[in-house]
């Protein structure tokens, strides 16, 4: 079942994306994309949060990447004081691609 995964780091007044730049480039995933990994998304909202959407095949696809690889390339980023955004994850009933 595709499931959707969101996190949300708060409103700072800083619109760097230089940890999100820094993780991505780890992670490199256009050359080595994430198996079961349907589409990402990140940027900003209106308010100055800054928002990550995923969609991927399973819920399993999505724990795998986060354990395997999200993690580590975090964890060599971020200090461990750094601010951790809030997440959430829900079954989707349908997905359409182009």
């Amino acid at each position: 079942m595709p499931i959707a995964y969101i996190q949300e780091f708060p409103a700072s007044g800083d619109t760097s994306t230089t940890n999100y730049d820094s993780v991505k480039q780890k992670l490199n995933v256009e050359d080595d994309r994430p198996d079961g990994m349907i589409i990402h998304t990140a940027g900003f909202t209106e308010d100055g949060v800054f928002r990550i959407f995923d969609v991927w095949e399973s819920e399993e696809h999505h724990a795998r990447f986060m354990a395997e690889r999200l993690r580590p390339a975090v964890d060599e980023v971020l200090s461990a004081d750094a601010v951790r955004p809030r997440e959430s994850s829900y079954e989707l009933h349908d997905v359409v691609t182009a």
